[in-house]
């Protein structure tokens, strides 16, 4: 438990004609003690903001992040988020955190142990979901806010979400799940422990230095991607049109592409211990049930799943708005399975538009 004092300090201030971000880092000196028992000796957590709160405290949007994404939503939600968006900066005051344990500025592997003065690297611990909307919740008194008016988090965000509404019932007015669960499935955990076990077979994986393990992070992301797609996209992007081809595939190419790229912006100890974390998730630990920690839920809740995914099968949204009190089950139509909750802008917009007002009492 935070005890001591805190501070906020802004990290620095990007303007544009259209568009300010507020890049801040939170930090807490006192110790904080997990739910697997071990305790850091201090947190910090990167956090952006967009907009401001109006007079009423009642226009906050608190936007929640998948595995590998930062705290600025207009670099990966744009269709969403962004002046004249759905959620605008002009009416609406808008925050994100960066996961704790992540590359993007919060306390991770390679944050200094004040202990000694090094790098944790492999002896970071594991930061469950409920962990880190721990961390938050000291982070949403620093910032003044008493109510959120709308959360929203898609795959490991909508975990976070999730556990922080059934932590603090009364916090949200709504909250918007997608392509998310209650517990994490053994089918995504076979899928971590996979991607683990190819960093894990890194040679440099156990070399302290902060590009250990960054071919087994290329390998992992590659593996991801077959379970945030399915076959369908795969024909429709991938496909070779000469028919004589028998080596250097598109397919192949782009597994390859795609794993370098994580690897330019991303560190194996994050994607290690980030995945630890989404295996966690289990709002049922220490709650009787999952159906039991569910229905402490009261926000207005809308839960939107996705046909073709196979990663977060749509039963389990199906699930989450059977247990829920009054929750809203919605679909929507992608081929691109899992990924369709980052790309499908316009089905998200036109859901949450038909079951919640975005109306505020003092813009």
């Amino acid at each position: 438990m935070i005890t001591e004092k805190s501070e906020l300090k802004t990290a620095h201030i990007q303007k544009s004609a259209t568009q300010q971000i507020n890049d801040f880092i939170f930090t807490s000196k006192a110790s904080f003690q997990l739910e697997s028992g071990a305790v850091l000796p201090e947190i910090h957590l990167a956090f952006e903001t967009f907009g401001n709160m109006n007079a009423s405290g009642d226009n906050v949007i608190w936007v929640f992040h998948a595995l590998t994404a930062n705290a600025n939503p207009l670099e990966w939600w744009d269709g969403l988020i962004g002046n004249g968006k759905l959620f605008n900066p002009q009416e609406h005051f808008i925050v994100c955190v960066n996961i704790p344990g992540s590359s993007y500025g919060s306390i991770s592997p390679l944050s200094i142990d004040p202990i000694n003065s090094k790098p944790y690297y492999h002896d970071f611990p594991i930061i469950t979901t409920r962990d880190m909307v721990r961390m938050y919740a000291f982070l949403q008194q620093k910032l003044g806010i008493k109510k959120i008016k709308i959360g929203i988090g898609g795959s490991m965000g909508g975990m976070q979400l999730l556990e922080w509404s059934i932590e603090q019932p009364d916090l949200f007015e709504n909250i918007v799940l997608i392509a998310t669960n209650a517990l994490h499935s053994p089918w995504g955990i076979a899928f971590n422990e996979t991607q683990r076990m190819a960093i894990e077979n890194d040679t440099t994986w156990l070399q302290k230095n902060e590009k250990a393990g960054m071919q087994g992070l290329s390998t992992a992301r590659a593996i991801a991607l077959l379970s945030y797609r399915n076959y369908n996209p795969y024909k429709h992007t991938q496909s070779e049109t000469n028919d004589d081809k028998i080596d250097n595939f598109k397919a192949s190419s782009y597994q390859n592409y795609q794993g370098f790229k994580l690897t330019q912006r991303f560190n194996a100890f994050s994607y290690y211990t980030l995945t630890k974390s989404m295996d966690s998730h289990n709002v049922g630990r220490g709650r009787v049930s999952v159906s039991e920690a569910l229905k402490k839920i009261t926000a207005k809740t809308v839960v939107i799943g996705i046909e073709s995914d196979l990663l977060f099968p749509i039963e389990e949204q199906k699930l989450l708005a059977s247990e829920i009190k009054d929750a809203k089950f919605e679909k929507i139509d992608s081929i691109y399975g899992h990924d369709g909750f980052l790309i499908e802008y316009e089905q998200l917009e036109k859901i949450i538009k038909k079951n919640i007002s975005l109306k505020n009492k003092n813009v």
